[in-house]
């Protein structure tokens, strides 16, 4: 079913064409993850291909409230084409650990309104939503850091994050290691904020792959820099 979709395809032949990758096993590992689906995503990203951009369709897609559905919307969407309200209203249904994710990765960071969303976010009592604005606000340490208070950053992380729910808490530890790799007068402090609060000290990490306890991460990308 899938290879016969294309840019006319409508949202139940897509429906349908995303049941049938429907995978029990798949589905068991990601709703250990606290995600609802079960599809393969190399094959779901296949669909989108064949689909093309369109912002209708993804819209469509995406009021069917259906995650697999909603990932192909998220793919096929036009970024520059959301209004800072859309984008709220789409953060907002954006729940899950994946379609956050893929939200934020390829519809706010490709739009000139991420930081107008982000500042949004972070004012949120949700801490689904508070942890989409902590995730925006480590990718702008990198990239758009002049629009911070990087100092008084520190200091929310030193007294939340401990106490901070698992997806803010993620969020706020990739803040914080953003800013120690990325900020050499600021690393001393968030090295010993990471020390003090021991998050993710214990993580089970994979052979070859960085820790995200923070002093551990920076310290392995700081010397990564210098190798480089």
């Amino acid at each position: 079913m899938s290879n016969q979709l294309g840019p006319e395809s409508t949202v139940a032949e897509i429906q349908q064409a995303l049941a049938e990758l429907e995978d029990p096993k798949a589905r068991a590992v990601n709703e250990r993850h606290g995600d609802d689906f079960g599809v393969n995503l190399g094959k779901l990203r296949a669909i989108a291909k064949a689909l093309k951009s369109n912002q209708d369709l993804a819209q469509k897609l995406w009021e069917t409230k259906e995650t697999p559905s909603r990932l192909v919307a998220l793919l096929i969407a036009k970024p520059r084409s959301f209004t800072l309200e859309q984008l709220q209203a789409w953060s907002k249904e954006a729940s899950t650990p994946k379609v956050q994710a893929w939200f934020l990765s390829y519809i706010v960071k490709k739009t000139k309104l991420l930081e107008e969303l982000r500042e949004v976010l972070m004012r949120e009592n949700d801490p689904v939503q508070l942890a989409a604005g902590w995730e925006l606000t480590a990718h702008q340490v990198a990239k758009d850091p002049g629009r911070l208070d990087l100092p008084g950053l520190l200091d929310i992380i030193e007294d939340q994050m401990l106490d901070a729910p698992d997806r803010l808490q993620w969020a706020m530890n990739t803040t914080l290691a953003h800013i120690g790799i990325e900020h050499a007068a600021l690393r001393e402090r968030a090295l010993a904020i990471g020390e003090k609060l021991q998050v993710l000290a214990d993580y089970p990490t994979s052979p070859g792959c960085t820790s995200p306890f923070a002093p551990s991460w920076i310290n392995e990308m700081v010397k990564r820099k210098a190798w480089a």
